[in-house]
Formats: structure tokens, C-alpha cells, sequence
């Protein structure tokens, strides 16, 4: 029973990859990394909806700094029981009167809501870059996450293309009785097992390929990533951990976000208190008839009295969100360098850890893994023994990308912790 399901797990598997391979075969594009960035940078969707909050930005900094409008009224007669006439507005029976007006604001109100849109857009300029960090941090991540996931299925084809044959011959081997049952089951077993491994990465592959996608904004898209030699050998053991630390508070655009929101409270608290100033608004009146003299002219001015509403809570409010924006400000600067010391430390870890394993050693167990496979079949080695080594070939090939893939995400766990591509 067990058998039998194995078999047709694998089977399912064999058809999934296949149907990815021609899939790949039709769409897949090679690039290096500074080209994948900029197929990003064109065509990433959310990237582009962000822009239209910067303008819309923008075109509030140019909505504050309008004017009031001026009024105008006009009133008419509808009616002269006098003369009998309807919407009397002539010279010598008629009424009509007119009265222009205009809001005078005082106190620099305007200007200062001119500084309030003009913070609004760094705002939203500061959210595009955060937003721009975090997706480049997601992209770069993937491109080696692909790479070394790539690499690992590429040795469990070379294995699986290895046993495949090997198992091809024990078949035969087993119809003419040469050898046993158990023997041709086990190498079946080992083989079936790496399918299924094999399918599970596949499987890995086709989340990160989904992923990416979506980033470029290309569902027909398959990436092949091509990994520079010089990115993959950089080292962080030599950057200074304080200058980082300082490059971070210059490049971190949530830490620039957190001071314009500051600032962006401080402007608010002025004009709050400036609203407490009534306006002004001055006007002018002329009545043909209807006055204490034929033809009056007047000039007009109104202006609220504070006696009740000075608008006490709308200042509170504003200094207490300074308070809040402080400490804002506080904590982001303290998330900024932890981020950056967890990022440098795990980089280092990760790259000593790498450091400690013989560059060769891979090459070398290859080699005598093709060693181990024709001693088996030459009856040198017992099963066991060539089952055990080939666990641990597969073994080794993973933790040895698993491990490139660790220290390259720690360049870039340090690179989004920095705000700034310390590796291009």
C-alpha cells in the first residue's frame, strides 16, 4: 500500500514538473539582478498607484494657497403697488440694491495652511520611498532565494537522473533474478523519495515565482536568476557597524516620515492657535430707494466675537499630538538601530558560519559520489552504505545553498535595515 502511494505521488509530480518545464521552456527570462530592479521599477503597479498620493499631494499645497472668493448679492423689486409694475428697478420708481463682499483672513492662516499641505506632500513622498525600500527589499530576496532554490533542484536532477538509470538496470537485473526484491524496492524507494523532494521544492519555487509576478506585473513570466560572482562573494565583516548605524538615520524614509509628522504636528498646533483670530469681512452696499437717502452707498465689516469659542479643545488637541509625535519620533529612531544591529549581526553570523566550510568540499563530494555509485553497481559497497551516502550528498546540497541563501538575505536584511543598497 505504502508502495503503491509513493508511486502515485510521484507520478502526480513527474506531470506537475513537466508541465512547469514547458512553462518555463515558453516564458522563462534571464536576468541579472540590476535588470530584474528595473523591469521592477517600470512596471510594478502598487509603486505606480503610490505616485498619484504624491500629486494629489501636490495639488492640495495648491488648493491652500487660493484665496477666498469674493460674494455678491443682488436684491430686486418684485412688485410697485405704487406704480403698478412688476420688478420695478428703474431710475425714478424703481428698488434694487447690491452688496459686494470679502473674507479677509487673519492671523497667517493661509500661510500656514500653505506649510501644512507642503508637509503633507514630503509625507507622501516619504511613504513612496518606504514603500519603494520594502518592495526592492522583497524582490531582491526573492531573485537569490530563486537562485539557490534553483541550484538545489538542479542536484536533485542530477541524483534523480543518476538513480533513474540505476534503477532502470536493477529492473532488469530483477527479471532475470540476479537480484532480490528488497534490494530493487530500496533503490525504487530512494529514488521515489527524491521526487518527491524534488516536487516539494518545485512546489517552493512556484510561491516565489507567483510572487515575483505580481511585482513585475507579468503572469506569463518565469525568472531565471543570474547571479553575479561579485555579489555572491561580498563580505560585511568589514563595514563599521556605527557608520551604518548613521547611514540608517539618513536613509531610513519611515524615520523621515516620523520627523515630518512631528513637524507636521508643530505646524498644526500654530495654526490651531491662529484660528482662535476671528476673520474679517469687509464689503460694500449701495441701495437705490430703500435708505435713509435715495442712491446710499456703505461700506460694511464683520468680525465674529470670542467670547465663548477660542477654539480651546482643537489647541489641546494639537499639543497633545505633538507630545504623541515626539515620542514617535523617540521610538522609530530606537527600532531604526536595533534593526540595523540585528541585521549586521545575523549578516556575520551567517557569513562566518559559510566561511567555515572547504569551498572544494562540494566538488569533491560530487566526484566521489559518481565513485560510490559505480563501486555499488560493481558490488563494492553494500546498499546501505551507497543509500546512506547519497542521503548525505542530498543533505549537504541543501544546507550548502540553504546556507549562501542565509548570507545573502542578510545582506539584505542589512541593506533594508540601512535604508540604503550597501551592495548594488
Amino acid at each position: 500500500m505504502f508502495y503503491n502511494n509513493v508511486k502515485r505521488l510521484c507520478l502526480a509530480g513527474m506531470l506537475a514538473l513537466c508541465m512547469v518545464s514547458g512553462l518555463r521552456a515558453q516564458d522563462s527570462l534571464r536576468r541579472t539582478l540590476p535588470e530584474t530592479e528595473t523591469l521592477f521599477l517600470q512596471k510594478n503597479l502598487q509603486l505606480l498607484a503610490e505616485k498619484f498620493n504624491i500629486d494629489a499631494a501636490r495639488a492640495q499645497v495648491l488648493q491652500a494657497s487660493l484665496y477666498s472668493n469674493p460674494t455678491i448679492s443682488y436684491t430686486a423689486n418684485i412688485f410697485n403697488p405704487d406704480q403698478k409694475k412688476w420688478f420695478d428697478v428703474s431710475n425714478k420708481t424703481g428698488e434694487y440694491g447690491l452688496n459686494i463682499q470679502q473674507l479677509i483672513i487673519l492671523a497667517g492662516k493661509r500661510n500656514k495652511q500653505v506649510k501644512l499641505a507642503e508637509t503633507n506632500v514630503k509625507q507622501a513622498e516619504n511613504v513612496f520611498s518606504d514603500l519603494l525600500r520594502t518592495l526592492r527589499y522583497t524582490i531582491r530576496s526573492d531573485f537569490y532565494n530563486i537562485y539557490f532554490l534553483q541550484n538545489s533542484y538542479d542536484a536533485y536532477k542530477e541524483q534523480v537522473a543518476s538513480l533513474e538509470k540505476l534503477n532502470a538496470a536493477y529492473e532488469d537485473l530483477l527479471k532475470k533474478g540476479i537480484v532480490n526484491l528488497k534490494d530493487a524496492t530500496r533503490i525504487k524507494s530512494l529514488l521515489y523519495s527524491l521526487k518527491a523532494e524534488q516536487t516539494s521544492l518545485q512546489n517552493q519555487l512556484n510561491d516565489l515565482q507567483a510572487e515575483v509576478q505580481l511585482l513585475l506585473h507579468d503572469n506569463t513570466l518565469y525568472l531565471l536568476p543570474v547571479a553575479d560572482s561579485v555579489h555572491l562573494n561580498e563580505s560585511v565583516t568589514g563595514i563599521n557597524l556605527q557608520a551604518i548605524i548613521d547611514s540608517a538615520y539618513m536613509n531610513r524614509y519611515d524615520l523621515r516620515l516620523a520627523e515630518n509628522s512631528l513637524l507636521y504636528s508643530e505646524q498644526n498646533f500654530s495654526l490651531q492657535k491662529a484660528i482662535r483670530v476671528p476673520d474679517l469681512t469687509l464689503g460694500a452696499q449701495f441701495d437705490k430707494r430703500g435708505s435713509f437717502v435715495n442712491n446710499a452707498s456703505f461700506l460694511t465689516a464683520s468680525i465674529d466675537l470670542s467670547f465663548f469659542n477660542r477654539n480651546q479643545g482643537n489647541i489641546k488637541a494639537a499639543q497633545i499630538n505633538i507630545y504623541q509625535s515626539h515620542t514617535n519620533l523617540d521610538l522609530q529612531k530606537f527600532t531604526v538601530e536595533n534593526d540595523v544591529k540585528k541585521a549586521y549581526t545575523k549578516a556575520v553570523n551567517s557569513e562566518k558560519m559559510l566561511q567555515s566550510f572547504d569551498p572544494q568540499f562540494r566538488s569533491q563530494f560530487e566526484r566521489l559520489l559518481k565513485g560510490v555509485t559505480d563501486n555499488f553497481q560493481k558490488k563494492n559497497i553494500s546498499l546501505i552504505e551507497f543509500t546512506d551516502f547519497y542521503e548525505s550528498y542530498k543533505q549537504n546540497i541543501l544546507q550548502m545553498n540553504q546556507l549562501q541563501y542565509q548570507r545573502m538575505q542578510g545582506i539584505e536584511d542589512l541593506n533594508f535595515a540601512t535604508g540604503k543598497t550597501l551592495y548594488k
